[in-house]
């Protein structure tokens, strides 16, 4: 039995600002801003694909 394999790469986390990038003059919203905005996404996709992951691995087990 051929087993599928889909394409389901891990999310990477978004890079984090060099404090040096921030330009101090109170811009809304400020790249830190977005940053965190980014890293909560991240952390959402991260946790669906984690789960995804562990319905494909019991998925595998239940089919051996």
């Amino acid at each position: 039995m051929a087993t599928r394999i889909s394409h389901d790469p891990r999310p990477q986390p978004p890079e984090q600002p060099g404090d040096d990038e921030c330009c101090r003059s109170g811009c809304d919203p400020c790249i830190f801003d977005l940053y965190q905005q980014e890293l909560q996404r991240y952390r959402e996709s991260l946790a669906q694909w984690e789960a995804r992951q562990a319905a494909r691995q019991g998925g595998e087990d239940a089919a051996q």
